[in-house]
C-alpha cells in the first residue's frame, strides 16, 4: 500500500522534512516513489510547500496520507483557483 508521509532530512536538532509517496513497509528515510513537497517546522511561521495536483493524483490512486500530512494539508489549504490564476496572469515587477 502506498502512503504519503514525511521523510526526515536536515542535521541533528535541525529537522526538515520532505513530503513523499512511499510504500508503507519502507523505513522512514529509505526509498520513495516521488517527492511532493517539503515542510520546515523551524521557520516562523512554519513553511509548507506542496504540489497539490500531485497530492490529489496520488490520493485518487489510493495512497493514504499519514495523520501528520493530513493535518498539514488541512491547516494549509490550497489557494482558490481564481486567486492562483490571477497571480499567474499578473505581470512580474522588477
Amino acid at each position: 500500500m502506498l502512503v504519503i508521509r514525511l521523510r526526515r532530512a536536515g542535521s541533528k536538532k535541525r529537522p526538515f522534512y520532505r513530503v513523499v509517496v512511499t510504500d508503507s513497509r519502507a523505513a522512514r528515510d529509505s526509498s520513495f516513489v516521488e517527492v511532493l513537497g517539503h515542510y520546515n517546522p523551524r521557520t516562523k511561521p512554519e513553511t509548507l510547500k506542496l504540489d497539490r495536483e500531485r497530492v490529489d493524483h496520488w490520493l485518487k490512486l489510493g495512497a493514504v496520507a499519514s495523520d501528520t500530512v493530513r493535518t498539514l494539508i488541512v491547516r494549509n489549504p490550497a489557494p482558490p483557483a481564481d486567486a492562483a490564476a490571477a497571480d499567474a496572469a499578473a505581470p512580474a515587477t522588477a
